[in-house]
């Protein structure tokens, strides 16, 4: 017995002794660490610094930048003309992506893959590009635009409005919706619908009930994604409008940019103001997502 207990005590030093390391993951942790500096040079220096400068006014520190922004007919436009756009061109391109991504799970291997990698290549075609070819086709003299007046389709059509901005803006948002909710339509089992159907389920009860809550968490998430990248959209937007079109964006970088209005401190507070919408419908996502279907399982 004597002889055992030395044998215990080291077997349970070994014991206490294997976590202490599993709990130092040095090696990881270098790997992770230029990363973390990336991270942290490239996301939070940013965002500190945007935030101390917006509540810098006039060499002082106080709440002026905000009060002008909110006692503003012109920057209040400016959100109100983001939040709309941003709003409808996300919910029009979270149909229609999830429409096409519905369609990809009946269409055979080789041309689904084919679409994908065109819906791929189509979604990074964004900025000014995507203006001068909107321009080329239906601009006032545009290819198609000239087309369809003479066939007399449309009378009047201006491109360089909120009805050409939305197209734009849809073109975009589609191909990101669809390769966001790709995968999430391809978890989607046909054998749930033929059960739902020999349960005595229609097809419409059968997406009520069974594929929108398993959806739901997905369309969720490509609605904020594709609002937030409707709401920071700069380069079309100017390179359609030359600054003309009342956004935020548009008065963030006139605001860092300009030479004769040049107030780094009120575009800070624009952004900070940006920045509080788009967490504040990250929140509600959230607190939508707990009470969907995947929270109750």
């Amino acid at each position: 017995m004597a002889d055992i207990l030395p044998e215990l005590t080291a077997m349970k030093s070994k014991q206490h002794t294997r976590p202490l390391s599993r709990r130092l993951p040095l090696k990881p942790m270098l790997l992770l660490l230029p990363a973390a500096l990336l991270f942290a040079l490239f996301q939070l220096a940013p965002m500190l610094w945007v935030i101390i400068n917006s509540f810098v006014y006039e060499d002082a520190w106080s709440f002026g930048n905000f009060t002008e922004i909110f006692s503003s007919p012109f920057y209040i436009q400016s959100f109100e003309n983001t939040l709309w756009i941003s709003g409808v061109s996300a919910v029009g391109g979270l149909i229609l992506a999830a429409l096409f991504a519905a369609s990809l799970q009946h269409v055979p291997p080789r041309p689904r893959r084919w679409l994908i990698a065109f819906t791929n290549m189509t979604g990074n075609f964004s900025g000014v590009p995507l203006a001068f070819a909107f321009i080329i086709i239906l601009g006032v003299n545009g290819a198609i635009t000239l087309q369809l007046k003479a066939w007399g389709v449309i009378e009047d059509f201006n491109l360089y409005s909120a009805a050409g901005l939305m197209l734009i803006y849809l073109y975009f948002q589609i191909p990101l919706g669809i390769l966001l909710l790709y995968p999430a339509f391809d978890a989607l089992k046909p054998e749930w619908e033929d059960a739902a159907k020999t349960m005595g389920a229609g097809r419409p009860a059968y997406w009520r009930y069974v594929a929108l809550p398993v959806l739901s968490p997905a369309l969720l998430g490509t609605f904020i994604i594709l609002f937030a990248n409707a709401a920071g959209a700069y380069a079309s937007t100017y390179a359609l409008t030359t600054g003309n079109y009342n956004m935020v964006t548009i008065r963030i970088a006139s605001l860092v940019s300009g030479d004769l209005f040049l107030e780094p401190n009120m575009a800070a507070a624009l952004s900070v103001l940006l920045m509080v919408i788009l967490g504040f419908i990250t929140v509600v996502y959230h607190w939508l997502l707990k009470r969907s279907y995947h929270a109750k399982c």
